[in-house]
């Protein structure tokens, strides 16, 4: 699946990138989501942005889900808060 997002800052006690997933995408995720979900609504995909590839696993956050960008991916692609990118998930079994 791929979509496009902004890249937001969760300023939280661990502060973190984000991109939401758009509510189609989250709902094509949610059902697939009993088949590979390991606990607490997390999804293990592999995410591609630009020509980064990596493994991480969705939190599900307001009804849709978040994908966690790395600082290691941030700095080899050029990411920055606010950036719109696009996305490319699959799911890991």
């Amino acid at each position: 699946m791929q979509f496009s997002g902004s890249i937001w800052y969760w300023r939280g006690p661990a502060p973190h990138y984000f991109v939401t997933v758009p509510d189609e995408e989250a709902a094509e995720l949610k059902a697939a989501s009993k088949f590979v979900t390991y606990g607490w609504g997390m999804i293990p995909v592999h995410v591609t942005i630009g020509d980064t590839c990596w493994p991480t696993s969705l939190f599900p956050k307001d009804g849709r889900y978040i994908v966690p960008i790395r600082a290691n991916v941030r700095q080899k692609e050029k990411l920055n808060e606010g950036q719109n990118v696009t996305v490319t998930l699959e799911l890991r079994s």
